[in-house]
């Protein structure tokens, strides 16, 4: 514990209260973000990860959003233990997470997501598939590989809609599509990897065609109800400064023409959930997003620590609890509807209980040997 942890001062009751989003309706406003932790042996989820998500649900977390999950797509990942989200044995071990989420009180979505050109090439479980970019472009812009083929686009988008129609099969409440950090989908909004001149390419309208056309296929086979969200971002893993949108107004046609293909909710990943999204206001990205659309929003980044997740990689350290009094302040004022808790839920299962009961003096602190066991 750090010497800026102090008495909470704005309620917590908030973060505990249901919110219904259409038919379905979360316990609590409070969101396991979707974090990596590939403890899924050959791609399986096996009891261990069932356990583990359900802790979280049993102790207040309103919805699970899970690690990504492969589509089945050879390219789209580089770790062999990343669950997948295709093929008997796996589907299996996402039915029994979903059993013993929903039997804890909680409700889950999977997150599907493709890596595209960040992923290296020969990387496991199938070395001999070439990595994916829209424009054959690496993140410095050097040619590295042909663009993809309308083919290649067509398979892709047909692997999210199979994860989709699978995720609602098994019993998952909706699905997120990870359109964030530099991953496939946001190398096509990005122009500095999508220069395309067809459809899927040109201004960020046109750049954003490439989710269009898997949200509403998604969205036409799910039917309406079914809770569709996708995670956005302006950072990629290769560049904390890059922006997709300058303005307000130009993130303002962009989320139009994805909320007219079916979007319900968006996840709005930043490093620091408290930061400014454009100058010359204060509303956070979640904020603007909920400004813009009128759609739920989940804010995210850095939730009750002192420190975001890059420290981890530079320095090689974790961080220690803070305070959420800014974080209660902006949800009392209505700026997001949701909060996504990361780190501090990968280090304290009980993190959520422990903020309802005010018993901060017990939180545990994160740390990277936090990342080697899978509580």
């Amino acid at each position: 514990m750090n010497n800026q942890q102090q008495q909470q001062t704005y309620s917590t009751e908030a973060l505990f209260q249901p919110y219904t989003l259409g038919t379905l309706t979360l316990p609590t406003r409070i969101v396991m973000a979707p974090m990596s932790r590939m403890f899924s042996i050959n791609g399986v989820p096996g009891k261990d990860v069932a356990t583990y998500y359900r802790r979280r649900a049993e102790k207040g977390v309103g919805l699970i959003i899970t690690e990504s999950t492969n589509i089945d797509h050879p390219a789209v990942i580089s770790e062999p233990n990343i669950p997948n989200f295709y093929g008997e044995e796996a589907l299996q071990g996402w039915a029994e997470v979903v059993r013993q989420v929903h039997e804890a009180g909680g409700k889950i979505f999977p997150q599907f997501g493709h890596m595209g050109i960040a992923r290296p090439a020969g990387s496991l479980p199938h070395p001999e598939a070439p990595s994916l970019a829209p424009s054959g472009l690496d993140f410095d812009g050097n040619l590295v590989t042909d663009p993809m083929t309308q083919q290649d686009i067509d398979e892709v988008i047909q692997a999210f809609v199979d994860g989709a129609v699978q995720a609602q099969k098994i019993g998952f409440d909706g699905v997120e599509i990870h359109g964030a950090h530099g991953y496939l989908i946001d190398q096509f909004f990005w122009e500095k990897t999508n220069q395309r001149t067809d459809r899927y390419g040109g201004n960020f309208i046109k750049r954003a065609q490439f989710a269009v056309e898997i949200i509403q296929r998604i969205r036409a086979e799910v039917g309406p109800d079914y809770p569709i969200a996708i995670r956005l971002s302006q950072w990629k893993m290769s560049d904390y400064q890059a922006t997709l949108f300058d303005t307000p107004e130009q993130l303002g046609e962009f989320l139009d023409v994805l909320v007219q293909a079916g979007v319900d909710i968006f996840d709005c990943s930043t490093r620091r959930f408290w930061e400014p999204a454009f100058e010359g206001s204060p509303l956070s990205l979640a904020g603007w997003i909920k400004k813009l659309t009128g759609k739920p929003t989940i804010t995210v980044g850095s939730v009750g620590l002192d420190s975001d997740f890059t420290t981890l990689y530079t320095e090689g350290t974790g961080s220690e609890q803070k305070d959420i009094n800014g974080l209660l302040e902006r949800l009392d004022a209505n700026e997001f509807d949701l909060v996504a808790v990361g780190r501090a839920l990968i280090s304290d299962p009980d993190w959520a209980i422990k903020i309802r009961e005010n018993r901060t003096q017990e939180l545990h602190n994160f740390t990277p040997e936090s990342l080697s066991t899978l509580i």
